[in-house]
């Protein structure tokens, strides 16, 4: 009783309630189509607020999170929780990819960079206190792409049902693999082909001996098998006799010769010398130093890597989610139809494997170049598309964005943000989920990712160097 009179509208200060206006306050009376230009958020965000929060929906100002799994689990949202990005560089496709990997830290949720061809990512692999595992060029660092991985260390707990069926799986992949390396080099190979890298794997790890152990294989040791095969292998793949096979078979006898002599020779044809760090939370694979040895080896160093990553988290201990990031992609489909199925294959293979897969690419036309139109491996490549039920459309040229809209079914309103407000601002991007209506989504960076992942970092002055110094003298 013994204070003082507030004034009417309060008092000007942070947490006593001033208002602009003198109560009584007006109200005003309108349907919601009338007001919600003034306040949009009358509707909630159908999508769930679970998992990395990526940044804001545009069009509601709501917050936008992530979580692929628990939109296949719960949501409904999705039929697999496999991811595309599509759009030109520079549209920040890359800040996004890390911006998810860190924040789905929060839930338990590991990544592996399967290959970072521009080793964008090795800062932020190496603020988070892991080492990336480096190829190329004044590397120590040697990835067996036949290295037997974990299933050399289970396959005493198995049982004999569990071996022929963990075995089986994996000298299909190898199979593939070999298959897809030859498809590089310029060699098709053919069924006769696959049915003698069958035979000889089979015979080199032992499994055709009875063997109670698997021994440890590499691709030098395919080529020397077919090379200098003994009789045994040629009468039981029914060849005429060893002229023929050598005959038959010199065609990617050289292929997986160029593999061991050419650009790649040591890299993946050695035994192993890393290992991946489960408990790091983010590790990455750099190919950086592989750019100057032209397009196809840094193709075939993904198609190597691919395989060899997706053995190590098929049988990993821990069976957490992980998150494998395919940075630019779009070379190792440039290899042929045998590297397209490979990619395929593992995708189909995400939702049992409890896997979030990440395919970055530029445009749709990535997946159609793949090979000769109307062909099987452009046919398989249209399919990834199906695959991936999240897609992520960042900025694209209009023609671009028009066979983007066919290919996935946009609507009217959604074909004009894709060339219009997503171009707006860097990190917007369109997320559409299968047949779900699109959202229009700004990713937003905090300043430790802004500081760590700066694509655009070899194009500002280094320090210590004015803006005139790095120009060229003429």
């Amino acid at each position: 009783m013994n204070r003082s009179t507030a004034p009417l509208r309060g008092h000007a200060r942070p947490g006593h309630g001033w208002s602009p206006v003198l109560a009584p306050l007006p109200v005003y009376q309108a349907s919601t189509r009338e007001i919600g230009g003034l306040f949009p958020l009358l509707v909630a965000s159908p999508m769930p607020a679970v998992g990395a929060r990526i940044g804001y929906d545009v069009q509601s100002g709501g917050a936008f999170y992530c979580h692929p799994v628990e939109w296949v689990l719960r949501s409904g949202l999705a039929t697999n929780p496999n991811i595309a990005l599509f759009g030109e560089p520079g549209r920040g496709k890359s800040s996004t990819v890390v911006a998810f990997a860190l924040r789905m830290l929060n839930f338990g949720v590991r990544t592996l960079i399967s290959g970072d061809v521009k080793g964008e990512y090795t800062p932020v692999v190496r603020a988070l206190g892991a080492t990336p595992i480096e190829l190329g060029a004044g590397s120590h660092a040697r990835v067996n792409a036949l290295d037997l991985g974990p299933l050399t260390a289970r396959w005493q707990t198995w049982t004999a049902r569990r071996q022929r069926d963990e075995l089986s799986s994996v000298l299909g992949r190898w199979v593939q693999l070999l298959a897809a390396l030859a498809e590089s080099q310029g060699h098709p190979p053919s069924v006769s082909d696959e049915a003698a890298l069958a035979a000889v794997l089979r015979r080199l790890v032992g499994a055709s001996d009875g063997n109670t152990r698997l021994r440890p294989i590499t691709i030098p040791d395919v080529h020397r098998e077919l090379a200098a095969p003994d009789s045994q292998l040629w009468r039981d793949l029914r060849y005429e006799g060893r002229p023929d096979f050598l005959h038959q078979l010199r065609p990617m006898t050289d292929a997986l010769a160029n593999l061991i002599s050419g650009a790649l020779a040591g890299m993946f044809d050695a035994p192993t010398t890393v290992a991946i760090d489960w408990d790091a939370p983010v590790q990455s694979m750099d190919l950086s130093r592989l750019r100057s040895r032209g397009d196809t080896a840094v193709a075939v160093a993904l198609t190597c890597l691919g395989a060899w990553s997706s053995l190590a988290t098929d049988l990993r201990d821990d069976g957490d989610i992980r998150i494998v990031v395919r940075d630019e992609c779009w070379r190792q489909l440039r290899l042929g139809p045998r590297a397209v199925a490979a990619i395929d294959a593992e995708l189909r293979l995400s939702r049992l494997e409890k896997i979030i897969q990440i395919l970055v690419l530029h445009k749709l036309s990535d997946l159609y170049s793949v090979g000769a139109t109307g062909s099987q491996a452009v046919s398989i490549a249209k399919d990834l598309i199906a695959l991936c039920s999240t897609r992520v459309l960042f900025g694209q040229s209009t023609r671009v964005a028009d066979d983007l809209a066919d290919a996935l079914a946009l609507t009217g309103p959604e074909h004009q943000r894709l060339t219009g407000p997503v171009n707006e601002r860097l990190g917007r991007a369109l997320w559409k989920t299968e047949n779900h209506p699109a959202h229009l989504v700004q990713t937003v960076l905090s300043s430790f990712e802004k500081r760590l992942f700066d694509t655009n970092a070899q194009l500002r002055p280094t320090a210590g160097r004015g803006r005139g110094e790095g120009r060229s003298r003429g």
